[in-house]
């Protein structure tokens, strides 16, 4: 599948610069005036969080969300990789009939993309790829500038609102009705989706799972339970550490797109790792 363009990123884009325009040029215009300090202040701050949420969406979309190499062969005497994941059914090493190699550790088949992805977490439409090792960060990102941008708008559309209602300009006020709906309609159920799958990717990012990984957790949860043992996710290093681990080792650079701390996507940190560190330095 060829990433770029689609009918929802052209949906996604067109939603954009609709709600920039409304709020840069109605909203502060007639709330606080664009030639005012305040309204200098509040359009240069929204504009800054609107460019670095399209950076960020430019970056999901075109970035490889990580590409098993052909080359990749398991090595299970290596002592440096604790666990090996397998298949449920025969426990033999993970291998992908449809590519016709061996899966590395989280990666699993898109049948969108066709191939298999590193450390993969879903396939999202609204940016006509898959996300996975090499731009989940930026994914999670634009999701965190996406909500701030949508709530700073809808704050801003309420000030507007509530200014106009004090002004005897009824009839400019019917004017930019339709655009004060249509942003409405937009905003608030835009604001409340983004927001909940913000709460969801916090969530996963501080468990170091991956959404694949989540539902997994739960069928391998239920199994543990009913073999009267405790399931533990191998790759849950600690709140911080899971932070670091996807985000970055300086909390600096967590809202910005850069991904140099991410590795390869053949070789993650596991509870084992550190088990087996702190049994070695007694």
């Amino acid at each position: 599948m060829k990433r770029g363009f689609s009918f929802s990123v052209t949906v996604v884009i067109s939603a954009i610069v609709f709600i920039y325009y409304c709020t840069v040029f109605i909203f502060i215009d007639r709330w606080l005036g664009l030639m005012t300090s305040p309204g200098i202040m509040n359009a240069v701050s929204f504009t800054c969080v609107a460019v670095m949420c399209v950076l960020n969406y430019a970056f999901a979309i075109f970035a490889d969300p990580g590409r098993v190499p052909s080359s990749f062969m398991p090595d299970i005497e290596d002592p440096g990789v604790p666990i090996h994941e397998i298949k449920r059914k025969g426990g033999d090493l993970r291998f992908c009939q449809k590519c016709s190699c061996f899966k590395p550790p989280r990666a699993h088949h898109c049948r969108v993309c066709k191939r298999c992805i590193l450390k993969m977490d879903h396939h999202c439409i609204w940016i006509n790829n898959c996300v996975g090792h090499a731009n989940y960060k930026v994914f999670f990102v634009f999701v965190v500038y996406a909500v701030i941008a949508c709530l700073y708008s809808l704050v801003l559309l309420v000030g507007s609102l509530t200014n106009d209602s004090h002004n005897d300009k009824q009839q400019t006020a019917d004017s930019f009705r339709i655009a004060y709906v249509i942003s409405g309609l937009l905003l608030v159920p835009l604001s409340i989706a983004l927001s909940v799958l913000l709460g969801w990717h916090i969530y996963l990012i501080l468990q170091n799972k991956t959404t694949i990984e989540y539902h997994e957790g739960v069928r391998a949860m239920w199994f543990a339970e009913k073999g009267g043992n405790v399931y533990k996710h191998p790759y849950d290093l600690g709140a911080f550490e899971n932070l670091t681990t996807v985000l970055g080792p300086s909390i600096f650079c967590w809202i910005c797109p850069i991904s140099r701390h991410i590795g390869n996507g053949l070789r993650f940190r596991t509870a084992y790792d550190i088990i087996s560190a702190s049994s070695t330095s007694k």
